[in-house]
This record gives C-alpha cells, structure tokens and sequence, in this order.
C-alpha cells in the first residue's frame, strides 16, 4: 500500500505540475471559452461533423500536437469529435464523462502488433492478454469479462467467449483495420447497451476520408513494416473511390505475420508466432439530401497455435508442478462482421437527427489438437486408448462459435425554451447471442456450454445547456434479458437512472458531478455452467450431481441475480489556449469515482475435502453474487503543446476489493503512470518522442493468484514526412528490456501452483525494434 500510496502521490503531482504551467497568471492569457455541446444555435455545434486534418491544420488557433506519442497531425487528442458519451457529438474535452479518443495518425506512429499497444497513456485501462492468443481482453477500472466493457466494432458488439485458465471474455481486432478508437469509463456507458458496468471501447474501422484526400476522387495507400523479436512483418493496402458525389467504395488487406517472441529475461515464449489476414470493404450511399446509408463488412482470419509445451520432465508430482505445460491447439479463428447503417442530419431539421445500425458478428475458432503434456504424449491414443479426458487425442477437434445479432437506433431533437438549449435523445438496442460449443471429449461443452441469450434495451436522455456555463445530462435506461440452454432458464429487467451537471465558472474551467448506473445480465456461462471437470487422466476426486466424476464439480446456477453498478464521479475539464505563447495549448480531464456493484459475479470455490497424505480439496465450483465489490480511484489525461515541443502526464491510481471479505479483485490495475513528451524538427515534418510507462504490482489478490510484476516501460518514436505522400516511422518498445507479467495469474484447481500454460504465455515481448513506410497516390 505505501508504493500505491507514493505512486499515486507521483501521478497526482505529475499532473498537477502540468496543470499549473498552463493555469498560473492565468488573467494576462487569451483563453478559449469552453465549448459545449450545444451552442448558441442548438443546430451548428451538433451538426458541425468532425473536421478533416486538413481543415483543422488551417484553423489559425489550433496548431496542436497530439497528446500521446506518435502522431504528426497538429491537434490535441481530447479535441476531437466524439459520439460515446451521449451518442450526440462532442468534443472529448467537452464531455461531462471520462472520455478518451485515439486517432489514426497516433496508431500510425505507434506501429502496434496488438491492441494493447495503442491504449498505454489511456487512464483507468488495461489488459489482460496470453502470448499464445491474439485475442485481446480489455479491462476498465478492474472490470472485465463477460461484457462488464461494451465492445463494438463499427457499432457492432464483440461478445465471444471461451472459457479456460485465462480471462473468460475476449475479442479479435487487428490495430491496422483500425481508424480511430473511443473509450468512456465506468456505467455512464450505459447507453451503449446492457452490461456496460466497467465502460465502452468503440472501434472505428478504416473509412474512405482516411484514405482519400479533400480534392481527391481517389487514393490509395501502401503500408508495410518490420520488426525485431521475432520477424514482425506486416503489409496492407487501403484505398477508395467517390464513384459519384453521392457513392462511395473502399476496400482494405492485411496481411501480418511474427515469429515467437523473447520477454525481457531472453527467455522464448512458447507458440507466440502467429499469421493474420484481413480485409475491409464499405460501400457508402447518400440517396437524399441529410441521408446516408453505409454497408460495411470485415473478415479476419487469425492463424496460431495456443498452448505450452513442457519445459523439463515431468515423471514426478513435483516436477509435474514446475515444468508441466499444457495441449497445444492449432487453431483458425475466422471473424466475421456486418453492418448496415443509416444516419439522417440536415442543419435545418431540428426534429430528427437519426441513427440505425444493423449488424451481425461471428467467430468461429477451430482448434485441432497437435501436443499432449503427459508423460506418454500421444502414446495415451491408439486402438482401444481414448486419450486423455480433458483434450483427447493428437488430432482430436473442438470448435468455439458465437454469432451474435443486433440492432442499435436512436433519434436526437433539439428545442430551445427561453435561454435553454435542449437535446432530447431516445435510443433503442438488442442483440441476441447464440453460443455453438463442440467438443469430442465434451469437456469445452460442460466449460463453455452452448445456449442463446437475448438482450434489449431503451434509454431517454436529456441534455440541456443553459448560456454558456451550466450543463445538465439526465438519463434513465431500460434493460431487459432472457437466458436459455437446455433445462435452465433465466430472466430479469431493471431501470437504471443517470444524472450529470456541470458548469464552466471561468471560461475553460469544467468541473462536474455525475451519478451512474449500469445493469449486467449474467452470461449463459456464468449461469449454466454444470457438470464434472475432467480429470485428465488422473483419479476422480468427487461425483457430481448430475451422476459424472471428476476433479471437481460444477454447478449452474439459475438464481443468479445481474450485476448493478452504481458509479458516483467527480471530474474536471481543463481547456486553454495561448498560454504562453501563440498557438500553445492544454488540455486536461481528471476525475475521481467511486463504482460499487452490487450482486458482483464471480467464481466462488466451497465443500472442501480433506485427502489424508495429499491436501484439501474443493469438491464444487459456483458462479455466484457477492454482496459488493467497491472500486475506486484517481484517473488524469493532460497535454502541454507548445507546436514545436509537447509534454504530458495520464495515468490513474485504482483500488478494487470484495466488500464482504476485504480481498482485493485479481483484475484490478493499482497505478499507472506515463509520462509522454517530444520534439516537432524540420519544420513540424520530423517528430521525435518518447515514453514512459510506470505501472505498479497488484499485491493484494485473492489466494492462490500469482501478483502481477510492476515494470517501467520506455518506447521512442519517430514520424518523417519525408514528402507529402511518403511517411517513414521508426520505434523502439521497451527499450530497457524489461519483464514484466501485467496481471495477476490464477492457481490451479488441484494443487495450489500457478496455471503453468498462462503463467508461461503472459510476460510482454522484450525489446523491439521496427521501421516502417507509408506511401499514398491518389487523383482528382
């Protein structure tokens, strides 16, 4: 608790030093007034859509760098335009919410191989990820799994789920299809759909403005890289056509491949190579004046071998232990994802401001069996020999498909009364999952059990603002669900209430208060999960209820209540402009919040028995609520940007525990702490900057959790804009070599030592180094 308590004390000064050299003698600065969300004339902040680089490269009182490492483009992060919030747009900055935004250009410079590469300087996020799966979890302020954070691609939700040692919950999304990125923290997501307790990730794929030029009818652009630890290879093509003023057409591919990688002890990771191919293609109508109609779609084909071999012998109990691994799959997960979306806007139409998204999203992950980790290997199959109960045979198949359905509409209207500018918004979603277990050996069937889930929602919210200086977002959801998977049966609905004021006292000085809840309808795992865990070819400890045998028993369990969270936030929006200096700019948002949910789900242990001469064994497994689990903590994202140099500091102190008991949660992050700065050369065309990432331990873990390490990382970047149409990049990742393992890893259900497959699979990639090249054409 005292490194905690120090680390946190040295975020809130990093912060607070920022701060002030951008706040001090503040009466001899021209400030900018805070923007709200709805101006003077209720119609021109709203439909004002969000600017091209070019456009805002020529405001005159905007020449701003980033806020985080790696991009060129003159802007501040937090100015961009945003629709998570309240699905009516704003700016970042302006958002009464803990909101952050990452744009194209950042993840450009970054050149990431994973997802979790574009989040490091996001506060209150973080990750949860096995080398040996490309696969990404995202975890929100402790919350993960199971749909606590609402991830959508292009609108469309991510809900695939696998159960195994590691995280229950995870998505597929290669960061190169990616165009920008929005995150908003804690349950004022709701609007988002069900479940959103922890938060909202919303993807952008790649779109045609991303790639054409204003001026251009067409472009396209050339990307390749490559990087070090371990052959990091990467291709891709983008490129659009207006066909006609109203038609547009884009495609994309890519084509990413790497090698295993070595962490920071020099030490291989087993199965870390992978393949990945994947492509795009939008086509956009625009049939009437205010309307547009866009089908998209985006297939991706992930290629690894999931798993870890043995790493010594393991003849022995002991050995067993230590340098037993795991079966090796060979696995194909295909992603598919479709959309169809209308949205109506017109300036002069202040009764509809319309949206309609429909979408389906499937995984199917194949896995073959290509190892076994007994003693025998693949001796144990052969004629009259099944194998092994838990994965069976060397080219045994089980297969993992989720297809899930949705549809997410929603209408603003804007009415003025007196001196009030309103906006009323009305929203209606739901989304249906239908999970298709197979499995030879049945055990995937009893972990992860097939079943549909439905889940709908609505939600009214009013947002009002009154001159220049109060702001006022009301809101009350709607949730409802229906669970079924064979005989078990489950459903429940809730409202759930919202309520935010804000005012701006002294232009570009917001602070606010915000109440929120979100309602989280248990999952069909979660509820259903039952039957015996095979035993691996080792003794059946204890019989199960429904009359099979295995190390341990699984229980469903049809009264399991939803998770409510109920987040109270206080925060602050700082924005200045011409500071110091013409065209310097800082921007900031800090808050503190604390979310207590009620009724928290998790995988409870109990009806212990003692083995003489062996151990203490638990005989059931349970997903079931806990009375209350309290997380709380301090967030800060700020940047200092003077044009031609920029220095910020983002980052956030957590604490997370189970109320009943006063154990802390395994999946909390207690401190991170970046620190980003550089320089703009050669007329802006050359940037150079740097990195830090300070993240502390999480000690304080249930028994038998492995604490997570707390590491420093130190990344440096470089974007040349060696031409208009020719970008080189450069970076090093963690340039001090540093180990780390960046989450707590969970013990075996058996003999009290650490999964040895995820134990094996999570440390981070040593140093790395990549180079890379953008080239563009394009034409009237």
């Amino acid at each position: 608790m005292a490194d905690g308590a120090r680390y946190s004390r040295a975020l809130i000064l990093g912060a607070s030093v920022v701060s002030i050299a951008a706040v001090m003698p503040a009466s001899g600065f021209a400030q900018t007034a805070s923007s709200q969300s709805e101006s003077a004339s209720p119609k021109q902040a709203k439909r004002k859509p969000a600017k091209p680089q070019a456009a805002q490269q020529a405001a005159p009182d905007v020449m701003n760098a980033r806020a985080q490492a790696g991009g060129t483009a003159p802007v501040q992060v937090l100015d961009t335009i945003t629709v998570a919030a309240t699905k009516t747009k704003e700016r970042a900055i302006d958002a009464l919410a803990p909101v952050s935004s990452i744009t194209l250009d950042q993840i450009q410079g970054i050149q990431p191989n994973r997802l979790s590469g574009i989040f490091y300087a996001v506060p209150g996020v973080s990750f949860q990820e096995r080398g040996d799966d490309p696969s990404t979890v995202i975890n929100i302020r402790g919350l993960q799994e199971f749909g606590r954070v609402a991830v959508v691609v292009d609108g469309a939700r991510q809900n695939y789920q696998r159960t195994g040692h590691n995280a229950n919950g995870s998505f597929f999304l290669d960061p190169e299809l990616i165009g920008g990125v929005d995150v908003v923290r804690g349950p004022t997501a709701n609007i988002y759909g069900s479940g959103a307790i922890g938060g909202l990730v919303s993807f952008r794929t790649k779109d045609i403005d991303d790639v054409v030029r204003p001026g251009e009818r067409w472009g396209v652009d050339l990307s390749g890289s490559y990087g070090s630890n371990n052959n990091r290879g990467l291709g891709s093509v983008f490129g659009g056509v207006r066909a006609t003023p109203d038609v547009d057409i884009f495609g994309g591919a890519v084509y990413r491949t790497q090698g295993n990688y070595k962490d920071g002890n020099g030490t291989e990771i087993g199965n870390t190579g992978n393949q990945v191919e994947a492509g795009l293609l939008k086509l956009t109508v625009r049939p009437a004046l205010g309307h547009e109609v866009k089908f998209g779609a985006v297939f991706q084909d992930y290629q690894y071998d999931i798993g870890q071999f043995n790493r010594g012998p393991v003849a022995t109990a002991a050995q067993r232990a230590l340098y037993q691994g795991s079966s090796v799959y060979a696995s194909d997960a295909k992603n598919y994802t479709g959309t169809i979306t209308w949205n109506y806007s017109l300036p002069s139409d202040n009764l509809f401001d319309s949206h309609v998204s429909v979408y389906g999203n499937r995984v199917d992950n194949d896995q073959t069996k290509t190892y076994h980790y007994s003693t025998s290997g693949a001796a144990l199959c052969g004629t009259g020999n099944f194998g092994n109960n838990i994965s069976g045979c060397v080219g045994d198949k089980r297969g993992y498909v989720l297809n899930t359905f949705g549809i997410d509409a929603n209408n603003t209207t804007r009415f003025n009364v007196g001196d009030w500018r309103n906006a009323l918004t009305v929203g209606f979603d739901a989304f249906q999952d239908d999970v298709i277990t197979t499995d030879s050996r049945g055990n995937s069937n009893i972990t992860t059990p097939s079943g549909i889930r439905t889940v709908s929602g609505g939600f009214l919210q009013l947002k009002q603002n009154y001159s220049t200086w109060f702001e006022a977002v009301s809101a009350i959801r709607y949730d409802r669900y229906d669970l079924e998977s064979g005989k078990t049966n489950g459903s429940g609905d809730r409202f759930s209430p919202k309520i935010t004021l804000g005012v701006t006292p002294v232009p570009g000085f917001q602070p606010y208060v915000s109440y929120a809840e979100g309602y989280r309808a248990p999952s069909i795992t979660e509820t259903v999960i039952s039957g015996a865990h095979a035993t691996g070819g080792g003794p059946a400890l204890f019989p199960c209820p429904d009359g099979t045998v295995g190390l341990f028993c699984f229980l469903p369990n049809p009264n399991l209540r939803p998770e409510i969270g109920k987040n109270k936030e206080v925060g602050f929006n700082l924005k200045y402009d011409n500071i110091f200096s013409a065209n310097d700019s800082f921007r900031g948002k800090i808050n503190l919040f604390r979310n207590d949910v009620s009724d928290y789900i998790d995988l409870v242990s109990f009806g212990f028995v003692t083995f003489p001469g062996v151990g203490s064994f638990a005989q059931y497994y349970q997903y079931q609520n806990i009375a209350q689990a309290r997380i709380q903590g301090f967030e800060a994202e700020t940047m200092y940007d003077a044009g031609n140099w920029f220095v910020g500091v983002a980052g956030h102190y957590i604490q997370g525990k189970n109320a009943v008991t006063n154990v802390g949660l395994a999946t909390i992050t207690p401190r991170k702490v970046v620190t980003t700065g550089g320089v703009r050369l050669l007329d802006r065309s050359l940037v150079l900057s740097a990195q830090w990432a300070s993240y502390g331990p999480n000690n304080d873990v249930p028994a038998g959790y492995l604490p997570a390490t707390g590491y420093e990382l130190v990344n440096l970047y470089m974007t040349y804009n060696a031409t208009r149409d020719i970008v080189f990049t450069a970076s090093i990742d963690n340039l001090l070599n540093q180990y780390y393992r960046p989450y707590a890893i969970p013990g075996s259900s058996t003999d009290g030592t650490s999964q040895n497959d995820v134990l094996w699979s999570s440390p981070g990639p040593g140093r790395v180094y990549k180079a890379g090249m953008k080239i563009h054409f394009g034409g009237a």
